[in-house]
């Protein structure tokens, strides 16, 4: 489903990417951990296009993103087409970013009307649907400053499965909650997981890693370190670097 190869970007002289390769199976929830600056949220970026990269490549379903090769080049798309691909890939970011003058159901249903072109009584039941899925159904005429932290991240969950993507990355989708209203938006990302979504999550939740992922990648310094199932990678990590970060959080 995603496939990430030799990617490497770089702000000025700091090289935050230094080749990275993943490769992500439909269905599959892998979840990246590693220390702060790592690169961990700039890989997710740069495999939806929002950092482009200065080497290598990413494919989503065997499509290049971002770019179309000719010959042995690639040549970056237009921002139209790049914001089409964008539809198939659903992004969760730390800080919620709903729209503060649209209701929860309209969050959820604008980029199904505006990228899409969908009806809008078709988009809206839609939305009411998902609502629902992440049980905010009675939140559907709320404005954002209205609801919680924890409720606002299940609307944006909720907003990044409108267009029925084809992978959801979570960026640090619990950085931003007080601590009780982590387990509402862990709750619905489980259930998520469940259904076969195919998932990338940058997260520090250990246990959910434990719990749901298929497989745990550790970054540092711009690069993964090492991979492995969560029994394998948590419990008995090879390398030294794992082995230390996992000593400061477990």
């Amino acid at each position: 489903m995603v496939a990430v190869r030799g990617v490497h970007k770089s702000f000025g002289p700091l090289e935050v990417l230094r080749g990275v390769d993943l490769t992500v199976r439909a269905g599959e929830v892998v979840v990246i951990l590693g220390p702060s600056g790592s690169g961990k949220s700039t890989l997710l970026r740069a495999i939806n296009h929002l950092e482009k990269l200065n080497r290598g490549y990413v494919e989503i379903d065997g499509d290049l993103v971002g770019y179309r090769r000719t010959g042995n080049r690639l040549r970056e798309l237009k921002e139209r087409e790049v914001l089409r691909q964008r539809t198939h890939v659903g992004f969760v970011f730390q800080n919620f970013n709903l729209f503060p003058h649209l209701t929860a159901l309209e969050n959820v249903a604008e980029a199904p009307i505006s990228a899409q072109g969908r009806p809008r009584r078709a988009a809206q039941e839609d939305a009411r649907r998902l609502l629902a899925r992440v049980g905010l159904a009675e939140k559907a005429d709320v404005y954002p400053r209205r609801l919680s932290g924890g409720q606002q991240q299940r609307v944006a969950i909720a907003r990044a499965l409108a267009l029925a993507p084809k992978v959801v990355l979570f960026d640090e989708p619990t950085s931003a909650l007080d601590p009780e209203l982590v387990g509402e938006v862990l709750d619905v990302m489980r259930d998520l997981a469940r259904s076969g979504t195919t998932m990338i999550v940058v997260t520090h939740e250990i246990g959910f890693a434990r719990e749901v992922a298929d497989r745990v990648v550790f970054m540092d310094a711009g690069l993964i370190v090492e991979e492995g199932p969560p029994s394998e990678l948590l419990d008995a990590p090879r390398h030294t670097r794992t082995k230390a970060f996992l000593a400061k959080v477990l």
